[in-house]
C-alpha cells in the first residue's frame, strides 16, 4: 500500500533561461497544491523535495513532465508525514548543489545502473565505495568498506580532493543519496587525473529501492524532519554517540551559536549531562551548557 503522505526527491540538470520566472511558477504550484518541501532552481536546473498528500504529490508529478525539459525526470518516494517538513522554500540559487568549483559540466557518461553498480562492488577486487556526502550523513550510514569524506559541506569537497590520492589508480564506486551531487563530483575528479570513476544512478534511494540493505550499514540521513529514514528494519546500526559512542541515530544541532555542528548524540546522554548538548569540539574549547548563546 502506497504511503499517504509521501516524500519525493527529484532533480535535473538542464538549462533553465529564465530562473527566477520558472521558480515563480514552482511557487505558485507547490502552495495551490498544498506542498512543503525546498525547491532550488538554477540556470543550470533543478533540485527538489517535497512532501504533501499523495493525490497531490501525483498532480504535482504530473504537472512538472508536462514541461518538456523535465518529461523524463526521475522522482524517488519514501514515507513521510505532516511535520516532515514545516514550510515550503522555493528559491534561485548559482547552482542547484554548491560546489563552487567554477564552470563545472555535470558529468553524464559514467553512470551505473543500482544493479550494475553493485556488481561490479560485489565483483570487482578494486573498486572502492567512495560516499562523497558531508561526513555527518555518513556517520549515520553508509556502504560496507565505504571511504568517506571528512566535509561539513559539499563546497569543501574540491579542498578535500587531495586527501583521496590513493584513490586515484582504483576503481571508484562514488556515491550519495540521489544523485545530484556525485554528477558534479565526478565531473571534478576525473578533472583531477582519476580515470575510472562510476556513479550510482539515482544514488542511495534508488539502490535501496532495489536491494534495501544489501551491503549497507545503518540509516540513510535526510534533509527534513526526519533526519534519517531506513528501508528496512533489519539493519546494522553505525550511527554512534560523539560523547559517549552509544549506538544511535538521533541527531541534534550543538547549541553553541557560533557552532551549530550538526553530530549525533543519544537521548541518554544528554540527559546525564546538559553539556552533552555542546559538539565534542565546543566542548573541548571549554564550552558550556552555561556558557553557550543559543
Amino acid at each position: 500500500m502506497r504511503d499517504v503522505y509521501p516524500v519525493i526527491l527529484f532533480y535535473k540538470y538542464v538549462p533553465i533561461s529564465d530562473p527566477d520566472s520558472f521558480a515563480a511558477e514552482q511557487r505558485t504550484l507547490c502552495s495551490s497544491l498544498g506542498l512543503k518541501g525546498r525547491v532550488l532552481v538554477a540556470a543550470e536546473g533543478i533540485n527538489g523535495t517535497l512532501a504533501g498528500p499523495a493525490a497531490q504529490i501525483d498532480r504535482y508529478a504530473t504537472a512538472i513532465k508536462t514541461d518538456s525539459r523535465f518529461g523524463d525526470i526521475e522522482i524517488k518516494l519514501s514515507a513521510g508525514d505532516a511535520g516532515t517538513f514545516p514550510k515550503l522554500v522555493v528559491k534561485v540559487r548559482a547552482e542547484i548543489v554548491t560546489l563552487n568549483a567554477g564552470n563545472i559540466v555535470p558529468d553524464k557518461d559514467n553512470h551505473l545502473s543500482p544493479c550494475e553498480w553493485k556488481k561490479m562492488l560485489e565483483e570487482n577486487p578494486d573498486a572502492v565505495p567512495l560516499d562523497i556526502r558531508n561526513r555527518f550523513e555518513s556517520a549515520a550510514g553508509r556502504f560496507e568498506n565505504a571511504v568517506t569524506c571528512e566535509i561539513e559541506h559539499f563546497r569543501e569537497l574540491p579542498r578535500y580532493i587531495d586527501q583521496l590520492q590513493n584513490l586515484k589508480e582504483k576503481t571508484v564506486l562514488m556515491y550519495c543519496t540521489g544523485g545530484i551531487r556525485c554528477e558534479k563530483a565526478s565531473a571534478l575528479l576525473r578533472g583531477q587525473g582519476f580515470q575510472k570513476v562510476f556513479q550510482l544512478h539515482g544514488g542511495i534511494a534508488a539502490y535501496q529501492e532495489q536491494f534495501g540493505n544489501e551491503h549497507w550499514q545503518g540509516e540513510c540521513f535526510v534533509f527534513d524532519q526526519r533526519m534519517t529514514v531506513r528501508v528496512e528494519e533489519n539493519l546494522v546500526q553505525i550511527g554512534r554517540c560523539a560523547h559517549t559512542a552509544r549506538a544511535t541515530s538521533r541527531f541534534v544541532n550543538c547549541l553553541h551559536d557560533p557552532c551549530h555542528t550538526l553530530f549525533i548524540l543519544s537521548e541518554e546522554a544528554e540527559a546525564e549531562n546538559r553539556d552533552h548538548r555542546l559538539c565534542p569540539e565546543c566542548l573541548s574549547a571549554g564550552i558550556s551548557f552555561e556558557t553557550a548563546k543559543y
